[in-house]
C-alpha cells in the first residue's frame, strides 16, 4: 500500500521516516499554509538528503486543541516555492534549510543566515545575494557568515546593539534594535556564536553522555529538552513509564515552567525600570528554583529524568513542605505581579 500523504500522529509517538507520503510541492505547500490559518503551530520543518541534489521537505504541524501533529513531506530539487510570503511562522525555517542544505526558497522576502561566522562580509554578501545564480554544489558549500545589519537613516534615529553576552543562564544572542525616540522600528537577530557541537557529538547514539548533553543544551529547558529525549528514546524502543515517575516527571516540568514565568515577569518589569517586581520576580524565581533542588538535588532539575522513568521518589513529608511553600510562591508572585499590571 502506498503510504499516506499526510501521516496524524500523537506528541511521542514512533513512526517509519518513509510513512507520510511524498506530496506535490504545489500540495505540501498548500497544505501546510492552509493548515496553519486554520490555527496549526509549525512544529517543525526541515530537509534530508536524498541524493546529491535531491532533498525532503518535512514539516510538522501541531495541533494544539487535539494534542496530536500532522507530518507532510515533499522532494523536491535544487529550490522550491517560498510558504515564507503566505506563512511567517516558516520564515526562520527556511533560512535554516538553505544554510545546511543550500536548497533555495525561491521568494523568501529576506534569505540572509542566521548564525554567523566570522567570515568577510562582502564575500558572504555575494554568496547569498547571488545564490540563485550559483552552481548548486558551490551552494551547498557556502558557509553562513558576517552580513549586513538592516540600518534606518534620518534625524535622531539611532541604533541600539545589545549582547551576544548575556547575564545569566541565557544562550548568547545578537540583538540590533532601530530606534526614533522610544518607537523600535526594527529589531534583528543573529545566533550561533557559541556552538559546541552537540548534534554532531550526538551522531551514533544514544550512549552514556547523551542525557548529559540533552541536559545542558540550554539552563532554563533543562527538563523540558530532557523530556523530549527521553519521549523519543522510549517510544523508539516500545518502553512504557511508570505512572508515579509521570507525575513526578509533570511536577518537573511545571516547576521548570512556573520558574521561567515568573523571571521573565521579573525581567520585562527591569526593561521598563519598574525596580520593584524585576528584584521580588528574582527572588520568587529562586524560591522555585529551590523547590526543584528539593525534588532531586539540582535546582534545574539534572539527573532526575532519564529514559525510563526518573532516578528520585518524593516521600509524603516532602510532598507537604512543597506544596506549603508552593502556596507561598503562588501568593508572592501574586502580589509582585500585580504591582507591575497596577
Amino acid at each position: 500500500m502506498p503510504a499516506d500523504p499526510i501521516l496524524t500522529v500523537r506528541n511521542g509517538q514512533a513512526f517509519a521516516v518513509t510513512a507520510p507520503g511524498s506530496l506535490p510541492i504545489e500540495r505540501f505547500r498548500r497544505d501546510v499554509i492552509e493548515s496553519v490559518a486554520r490555527g496549526g503551530r509549525i512544529a517543525a520543518f526541515f530537509a534530508r538528503r536524498e541524493t546529491d541534489t535531491r532533498r525532503s521537505l518535512t514539516a510538522v504541524i501541531a495541533a494544539d486543541a487535539e494534542s496530536s501533529l500532522q507530518v507532510l513531506s515533499a522532494v523536491v530539487e535544487r529550490e522550491y516555492p517560498s510558504l515564507t510570503p503566505d506563512c511567517p511562522q516558516v520564515h526562520w525555517f527556511e533560512r535554516e534549510v538553505f544554510e545546511q542544505q543550500g536548497l533555495i526558497p525561491v521568494g523568501h522576502p529576506w534569505l540572509k543566515p542566521i548564525r554567523f561566522t566570522a567570515q568577510d562580509s562582502s564575500t558572504d554578501q555575494v554568496a547569498f545575494r547571488s545564490a540563485k545564480e550559483r552552481p548548486f554544489a558551490e551552494r551547498e558549500a557556502t558557509k553562513c557568515g558576517v552580513t549586513d545589519f538592516f540600518a534606518m537613516a534620518g534625524d535622531e534615529v539611532h541604533e541600539v546593539a545589545v549582547g551576544p553576552v548575556h547575564a545569566g543562564i541565557i544562550e548568547p544572542g545578537h540583538f540590533r534594535f532601530q530606534c526614533h525616540g522610544e518607537t523600535v522600528y526594527h529589531l534583528e537577530i543573529s545566533l550561533g556564536y557559541q556552538h559546541r557541537g552537540v548534534e554532531r557529538a550526538l551522531l551514533g547514539g544514544p550512549n552514556a553522555r547523551t542525557v548529559h548533553y540533552i541536559q545542558t543544551l540550554s539552563g532554563d529547558t533543562t527538563t523540558g529538552h530532557t523530556l523530549a529525549y527521553c519521549w523519543a528514546v522510549e517510544a523508539l524502543s516500545q518502553i512504557h513509564v511508570p505512572p508515579r515517575a509521570q507525575a513526578l516527571r509533570g511536577i518537573a516540568l511545571e516547576l521548570e515552567r512556573l520558574a521561567n514565568h515568573i523571571g521573565d515577569l521579573g525581567a520585562l518589569a527591569g526593561d521598563v525600570g519598574f525596580l520593584p517586581t524585576m528584584a521580588y520576580c528574582g527572588r520568587i524565581r529562586g524560591d522555585v528554583l529551590n523547590l526543584t533542588a528539593t525534588l532531586c538535588g539540582n535546582r534545574f532539575g539534572r539527573g532526575l529524568i532519564r529514559p525510563g522513568g526518573v532516578s528520585f521518589d518524593l516521600d509524603a513529608d516532602t510532598l507537604r513542605e512543597m506544596k506549603r511553600r508552593l502556596e507561598a510562591v503562588a501568593k508572592d508572585a501574586r502580589v509582585a505581579i500585580e504591582l507591575l499590571w497596577n
